[in-house]
């Protein structure tokens, strides 16, 4: 397993459960983020994040075949009018326009090497474990993440963000991209993002960079509304600026409530979750029972889930456990 840039890190937490056959909305919304951090990428490897921003040539851009993601994203900006002769705002909002196709060879340049890197796979989607689809015959599949470097990048961002102290560039603009890509409630808790947004507005305050990036948005209404009804709620969390440094509303569930049969009663909550266990191993997922008990907490393909033991009404009632994400 080789180290990642920094895009790749993104592309690490934003790809983790996503459908890797279709573009779903919340998948748009990270593969867009994914292209913005290649562009951050690539001023961060000039050492120009903050201007003179660099130009390059077609010729340059072909001269990157070792970095696709990079190559595939700034050969789609040389076909803009705008290009890359902007300032890093305007280059990070062209993200915008992107059209399908176009994301879903980004979504590839960032995909196929990381696998070939084994720190991407695509496995079951996880929904494929539901009592109704486990018959039905119908192909879903997701990505899931090396958990050693999902884990290893998000609590290195957690440490850096929740902490006193400097943050590093890399840091602060990992930040934004969570904000823009609606995932920092995949890894703060409400109590958390409290001390994210103090952060955040100190760092509007005493950083150029930061004061810079934080106040470009690149998330279409549209599909922020799309996800909030999806998820069924439609607060924001925001900072006190009031210069659009505000954090994007909570993130789309990557996988829905998955019911699980059990042929163990609800009394009998040991068999229960080994009968969970064994629909999960048996469709490939990697799993960590983290708390037993009558609600088991599950950490499933870094993801954690709440096992509640739950009956369904059908001709004849059928027991079993309903998997939820854990709020953090």
């Amino acid at each position: 397993m080789r180290e990642w840039t920094f895009a790749q890190g993104f592309a690490l937490l934003a790809l983790n459960a996503q459908d890797s056959l279709h573009m779903t909305t919340a998948k748009k919304i990270a593969v867009r983020c994914m292209a913005a951090a290649a562009i951050l990428e690539w001023e961060l490897d000039q050492g120009n994040l903050q201007g003179p921003f660099s130009t390059i040539s077609e010729e340059d851009v072909e001269n990157l075949a070792a970095v696709p993601h990079q190559q595939e994203v700034l050969r789609e900006l040389l076909k803009r009018k705008e290009g890359l002769q902007t300032a890093l705002p305007e280059r990070l909002k062209q993200v915008i326009h992107f059209s399908n196709r176009t994301l879903k060879r980004i979504e590839s340049s960032f995909a196929d090497p990381l696998k070939g890197m084994d720190l991407l796979e695509e496995i079951p989607n996880l929904l494929g474990c539901d009592m109704n689809y486990v018959t039905a015959s119908v192909t879903m599949r997701e990505y899931r993440s090396n958990e050693e470097a999902y884990t290893r990048i998000t609590e290195g961002l957690r440490a850096e963000i929740l902490e006193d102290g400097e943050m590093t560039d890399e840091t602060i603009l990992m930040l934004w991209l969570l904000r823009e890509s609606s995932c920092l409630y995949d890894f703060f808790s409400k109590e958390e993002l409290k001390r994210v947004a103090q952060r955040m507005t100190q760092l509007y305050q005493t950083n150029a960079m930061a004061r810079a990036i934080l106040a470009i948005d690149i998330h279409r209404a549209p599909e922020i509304a799309v996800k909030n009804f999806l998820r069924g709620k439609k607060e924001a969390f925001s900072t006190p600026i009031g210069t659009g440094v505000d954090f994007v509303f909570p993130f789309l569930e990557r996988s829905q409530s998955i019911f699980i049969e059990t042929e163990a009663w609800f009394e009998n909550k040991e068999q229960r979750l080994q009968d969970v266990e064994a629909r999960l191993a048996q469709y490939g997922h990697h799993y960590t029972v983290l708390r037993q008990g009558a609600v088991p907490l599950i950490r499933i393909d870094n993801v954690l889930y709440e096992a509640v033991p739950t009956a369904v009404q059908m001709k004849v009632p059928v027991q079993g456990m309903r998997l939820r994400k854990y709020p953090l």
